[in-house]
């Protein structure tokens, strides 16, 4: 789903003269895609100082200029957070017109309300420091929930991986379709990637989660029918696979023929990797919205797929003053 080649005529030379594009460390792979998509040129403005500070330097003028920072917000989550709201600052203080943050992954988005006494809600406050630092709108990927938008007043859209996943697995040709969610949470992404694909049921596995031990759940029930069926189970991330490894395990003892996963967010934090290769998984589909380490991309149960084209559509709209919903939406 490239972008056509009429339409960036008409604005090439516009985006070209009134618009910068930034990256960190986090992800420069995926950023200078989406700037080939472009036709535009990619700055990578960081570097390190000797006792490990982040130090800026943005070779181009920015003076009334539209900034755009792409920066998935990964592993080193600190480390990213804090290149992002730095080249915020300088784009600011260099008198940038508008800065927009393209944050593909956005880090502390579990964090997003309190669970318990004497907790922050993790997520609102880098949400303001990205705010107070002087980003103009946020564009994120799977949110991992969409009522983190309503922390800031600045303009926050929110893309969809099913735009990217959706044709992967449509390739597959997938027969006696089941969309399941591992948790209540993802049951509307379920719903919506079932009607999308056309398949003949969508299946909920409750688990239980301890909230005092980080990345423990386990499976306790489920709504739906998976016997005699495939199943492809959906979420917005794959972190230490442990979750989605049992529900796959709960649906396979329920009768399914096999399940794939499909995860816009392929973290594979810890030992995910071997806990995959090691489960009845078939396949799992990710995209490239964080960096994906040699042994992810190399491993045969695992296809990635690109996001770059829906985020340089996402520019290229920001730029037309076009809907997002047009086109982008899926």
């Amino acid at each position: 789903m490239a972008i056509s080649r009429t339409s960036l005529r008409k604005t090439l030379s516009k985006f070209v003269e009134n618009s910068v594009l930034l990256t960190g460390r986090s992800n420069p792979q995926l950023a200078h895609d989406i700037a080939k998509l472009l036709h535009q040129q990619m700055f990578e403005p960081i570097s390190s100082f000797a006792d490990g500070e982040i130090r800026v330097r943005i070779p181009q003028n920015m003076r009334r200029r539209h900034v755009f920072i792409i920066q998935p917000t990964s592993t080193p989550v600190n480390d990213s957070i804090m290149e992002l709201i730095l080249m915020i600052d300088a784009a600011r203080r260099a008198s940038a017109s508008e800065i927009t943050v393209i944050i593909p992954y956005f880090g502390y988005s579990r964090q997003d309300r309190k669970e318990r006494s004497r907790v922050p809600i993790s997520s609102s406050a880098v949400t303001n420091m990205i705010t107070n630092a002087g980003a103009s709108r946020i564009i994120t990927l799977d949110i991992h929930s969409d009522q983190q938008q309503g922390f800031t007043t600045i303009p926050w859209d929110n893309l969809y991986g099913s735009y990217s996943l959706l044709p992967a697995i449509k390739s597959e040709k997938i027969s006696d379709l089941v969309v399941a969610s591992p948790d209540k949470g993802g049951l509307l992404q379920a719903t919506k990637y079932a009607k999308l694909l056309n398949a003949s049921g969508v299946a909920l596995v409750y688990k239980q989660r301890d909230i005092e031990v980080n990345n423990k759940s386990e499976a306790m029930g489920m709504i739906g029918k998976v016997r005699d069926k495939r199943v492809i189970l959906v979420d917005d991330m794959l972190d230490t696979g442990g979750t989605l490894v049992k529900a796959a395990k709960y649906l396979l003892n329920k009768g399914a023929l096999s399940v794939r996963v499909a995860a816009t967010h392929g973290l594979f934090s810890g030992n995910a990797l071997a806990i995959i290769n090691s489960s009845e998984i078939e396949e799992v589909i990710v995209t490239d919205s964080v960096r994906l380490r040699p042994e992810v991309l190399k491993n045969k149960k695992i296809k990635v797929v690109t996001v770059a084209p829906l985020l340089a559509k996402a520019v290229h709209h920001i730029q037309t003053g076009e809907s997002f919903s047009k086109d982008l939406i899926l």
